[in-house]
């Protein structure tokens, strides 16, 4: 394959690693994808963001991987990055990017920050999606301290759950588990939070295949929706993560608007010894 170009970017400390495949196509494997994500032995990333042709008029197609070299559909922190380098990259404060999600818009919205309508919160049990029919305001499950969650899908799975203080849970022990109990066919994102007033929200993440990260913007969105279902929060709010924060509105047409910084690190060029390394799996 030889050496690949990248762009390190971050939002809020969730970073990622950039690979451009619109002009050259890109066939990573999981296991490439794990080799690139290590921090140790790679570059270091939460996430592997490919970029790709759209296919169906938007701007560009976006593809995620998470650090344990699974593709997963979004990535709100991801999206913003993404749609600053296009912004960049074509003059322009507004695009459209394709996921496996669906379509998600973006725009500029003042200095670094992007805002991005991350598509409409899917609260059906069916839609999360679950193992069986429950009700997904209140999720009969529990583990350690952490029980009666809300499931809510923000173009991924996520159980958010209430707590007194979202410091106190060790989401080390606890996210795993809870990741992958038999109720989450497709896995969840676990969220511990804390309702600090009806428009401030203190939240900690566990992501699927990624583990603890800083922040999590699909996270912060199913937060917030969470909390609106629960009646403890207003539509829109500060969600407060572990990187620093979000503005998050769940509007009256359904859709979540996720507003919030966009940084770009570095760029390099990825060995062909690490991808060799990475093998075929």
């Amino acid at each position: 394959m030889g050496a690949l170009s990248f762009t390190k970017m971050h939002g809020l400390g969730n970073d990622f690693v950039v690979l451009d495949g619109r002009v050259r196509p890109l066939d990573l494997t999981a296991a490439q994808a794990r080799a690139i994500a290590d921090r140790k032995t790679g570059i270091g990333c939460d996430q592997l963001i490919l970029l790709e042709p759209a296919r169906n008029g938007a701007d560009l197609r976006m593809r995620i991987r998470n650090a344990d070299g699974g593709e997963v559909e979004a990535c709100g922190n991801a999206t913003r990055c993404v749609a600053a380098l296009l912004m960049a990259e074509r003059q322009t404060d507004r695009v459209t990017i394709e996921t496996e999600a669906g379509l998600l818009t973006a725009e500029a919205a003042g200095a670094d920050r992007i805002a991005v309508d991350m598509g409409p919160a899917r609260l059906d049990w069916q839609e999360v999606p679950l193992a069986a029919a429950a009700d997904t305001l209140h999720l009969d499950l529990a583990e350690g301290p952490l029980a009666d969650p809300v499931a809510v899908n923000i173009g991924n799975p996520h159980a958010v759950f209430f707590v007194e203080n979202a410091e106190a849970i060790d989401l080390a022990r606890i996210g795993p588990v809870l990741e992958r109990h038999p109720m989450f066919p497709a896995r969840a994102n676990i969220e511990v939070a804390t309702v600090l007033s009806p428009t401030r929200i203190r939240m900690r993440v566990w992501e699927r295949g990624a583990g603890i990260t800083r922040a999590c913007g699909t996270g912060a969105c199913a937060t917030l929706v969470a909390a609106v279902r629960r009646g403890l929060a207003e539509r829109k709010a500060e969600l407060r993560l572990d990187g620093g924060a979000l503005e998050i509105e769940w509007l009256e047409n359904g859709h979540v608007r996720m507003t919030g910084p966009a940084a770009r690190s570095f760029a390099g060029r990825i060995d062909e010894s690490l991808l060799a390394g990475g093998g075929h799996e």
